[in-house]
C-alpha cells in the first residue's frame, strides 16, 4: 500500500461521473454533480475511492478545492489499482 499524488482536471455537470483518462499528464474526470456547495468535490472523492478500491477518507484534495484543476493524494491503494487508473 502506497501514497500517490497526482493532478486531476474535472468537468462538472457531465451526464455521468467517469474517469476519461490521462491527458498531458493530468487525469481527466467527468463529474455528474454541479460545482455548488462542494457537491462536485464529494462526487470526485467518491468516484476516486471506488476506482482505487479504498475508503473515501483515503482520498484527500490537497489543493484546488474551488478550481477545476486539483491536486489529489491517494493513501493506501495497491500498486495494481494505481496502475489500472493512472497508466494508459
Amino acid at each position: 500500500m502506497i501514497d500517490q499524488i497526482f493532478d486531476v482536471r474535472i468537468v462538472p455537470r457531465a451526464s455521468r461521473s467517469t474517469i476519461v483518462g490521462l491527458i498531458n499528464g493530468v487525469l481527466k474526470i467527468r463529474i455528474a454533480a454541479p460545482p455548488v456547495d462542494g457537491a462536485a468535490n464529494e462526487e470526485l472523492v467518491k468516484l476516486l475511492a471506488k476506482a482505487f478500491q479504498i475508503r473515501r477518507s483515503s482520498v484527500q484534495i490537497l489543493s484546488g478545492a474551488t478550481s477545476r484543476t486539483k491536486r489529489i493524494r491517494i493513501t493506501g491503494a495497491s500498486q495494481a489499482a494505481i496502475d489500472a487508473v493512472l497508466r494508459p
